[in-house]
């Protein structure tokens, strides 16, 4: 049996503790609170027990506070709970709740602890990591720009070369023209000369938009072929005066990467690699990309140079933020931290051996993508089944602010009951006056009235129409553009797109 000792104690500790105690009645008022209430809170006493106390907490708090009560009202244990109170001055506090039910009598015996400094410091540092986050990714937008820079004049070379086969073909055509009997077979010839030209320029700026994009990362699963074909062609300028470029790429496993980051550190290889050779000695040196897959199954890419190699006493700070080998002016000392970085943060490695005067080998080590299983019989019925459909003439409207383009479009689509306008208002009158077009084509980007906006119209006023648009587009430029492609499900043609893929896509969407 407790003493009166005991029991004095008892009544010390509950008067004196720094945490907020307390008896409740199952009925939701407090019974009885000890002073630590009044110093957190600033109710008094008789304040704090004149009113349920589910009064005191937050709205957002409510409904997992009365779940919490309840669970002690049946006996259970209500776990840990952690809700905001509010001041006498209307502020709110955080207070960390151990508690257990006694049905019997009716009771809930309680200890709150204030926790709200703790809760503001994990908000600052939750604030400070989002700082911290969003600094890393502009300096990786930086670093990346940085390299742009370096190219830029490659890029320039890459793109001169086949728009002068274009432009210089394109002329003897017209003029062939001109002149009778025409060449049927000359004519051809240099009008495939334009088509290899335009797409070597498409691949170029392809891969030049999706190096340059400003956007959070995006991972997706993907092949290394391509990255590495668009690292290499951004760099096989800067590299062509330096060294021979070899590639040997076998089949690797597909990655789950951002593909434009994942360039970046190819392209910083490159780079690095071409940089660590002086010019004019090009048939002297060679750099290899190779790319495989070793006995783990993981795709491993290498960067192997003839170049100066890297010295012992600086090889272990070769991935140190702001730390270079080369001359000021001369990259940002930046490139192989972020790379590092990149590699690291998708589950990978990358590490470098080099002796000096032989030159240096970087090894990227990526893990392969989970299995996933296409639905590629269904994919493939379906095309079976289109294949031996008869051919039909759809209804279509093209809305492009560049005529040229619009114009191109029916030609492609000749087969079909093509209409054109310039204007996405001229647009919405047509749909607005019949809306049996099987299918609209408009661009994304335009003045006045953008394709998204246009969409948007649409899905207000003609929701069906609004179901049966495809967007063709130069590239989603702006944050809206890039949100808006996320929010809607519509199909999208990259530009410059082929014949054979404009003719498809239409007929896979009309056919639907």
């Amino acid at each position: 049996m407790p003493t009166r000792a005991d029991i004095c104690d008892t009544e010390d500790f509950f008067e004196m503790s720094l945490d907020c105690l307390c008896v409740a009645g199952l009925d939701g008022y407090f019974k009885r609170v000890n002073p630590s209430w009044t110093r957190t809170l600033g109710w008094t006493e008789a304040e704090l027990m004149a009113v349920p106390s589910v009064d005191f907490v937050h709205p957002d708090d409510r409904e997992r506070t009365l779940a919490g009560r309840q669970k002690l009202g049946a006996g259970e244990e209500m776990g840990a709970l952690v809700n905001r109170y509010r001041c006498k001055d209307g502020t709110y506090r955080w207070l960390e709740w151990r508690s257990f039910g006694h049905p019997e009598r009716g009771l809930v015996y309680a200890a709150a602890r204030d926790v709200t400094e703790q809760k503001l410091a994990d908000e600052r540092l939750r604030q400070a990591q989002e700082r911290e986050a969003q600094l890393e990714r502009q300096l990786t937008f930086a670093d990346r720009m940085a390299s742009v820079g370096t190219l830029a004049s490659g890029v320039a070379h890459e793109i001169n070369n086949p728009l002068a086969s274009v432009t210089a073909n394109i002329a003897l055509i017209i003029e062939s023209l001109d002149v009778a009997p025409v060449n049927v077979a000359e004519l051809r010839a240099m009008a495939l000369d334009v088509k290899e030209g335009a797409q070597r320029i498409g691949t170029i700026v392809r891969g030049v938009m999706t190096f340059s994009r400003l956007e959070d990362e995006r991972r997706a699963l993907m092949d290394l072929r391509p990255v590495l074909e668009l690292a290499s062609n951004m760099t096989s300028n800067e590299i062509r005066h330096r060294a021979r470029l070899v590639k040997i790429i076998h089949d690797t496993p597909s990655v789950v990467a951002d593909e434009a980051r994942l360039g970046q550190v190819f392209i910083n290889l490159l780079l690095n690699a071409a940089q660590a050779i002086p010019e004019g000695h090009a048939s002297s040196n060679e750099i290899t990309l190779t790319a495989s897959t070793d006995h783990e199954g993981r795709a491993v890419v290498e960067v192997r140079d003839t170049g100066a190699g890297i010295s012992a006493q600086v090889i272990g700070r070769i991935f140190d933020p702001f730390f270079t080998t080369k001359p000021v002016g001369v990259g940002t000392g930046l490139g192989l931290s972020i790379s590092h970085g990149i590699v690291v943060g998708l589950g990978g490695t990358i590490s470098v051996t080099s002796e000096p005067g032989r030159g240096t080998t970087f090894r990227v080590v990526l893990p392969p993508a989970p299995s996933v299983t296409a639905p590629v019989a269904i994919e493939a019925a379906a095309a079976a089944i289109h294949a031996t459909d008869a051919p039909a003439r759809a209804v279509i409207l093209v809305v492009d602010d560049e005529p040229a383009v619009g114009k191109a479009i029916r030609r492609v689509l000749m087969d079909h009951d093509v209409t054109v306008v310039t204007r996405a208002t001229e647009g919405l009158e047509l749909i607005a006056a019949d809306q049996s077009f099987d299918l609209i084509i408009t661009d994304l980007m335009m003045p006045e009235m953008s394709g998204m906006d246009f969409y948007d119209e649409l899905a207000r006023r003609f929701p069906d129409a609004a179901a049966r648009v495809v967007f063709v587009t130069g590239g989603a430029f702006t944050p809206d553009a890039r949100s808006f492609l996320d929010r809607v499900k519509n199909p999208v043609i990259e530009k410059p797109f082929g014949l054979k893929q404009l003719r498809e896509h239409v007929e896979r969407h009309f056919r639907r």
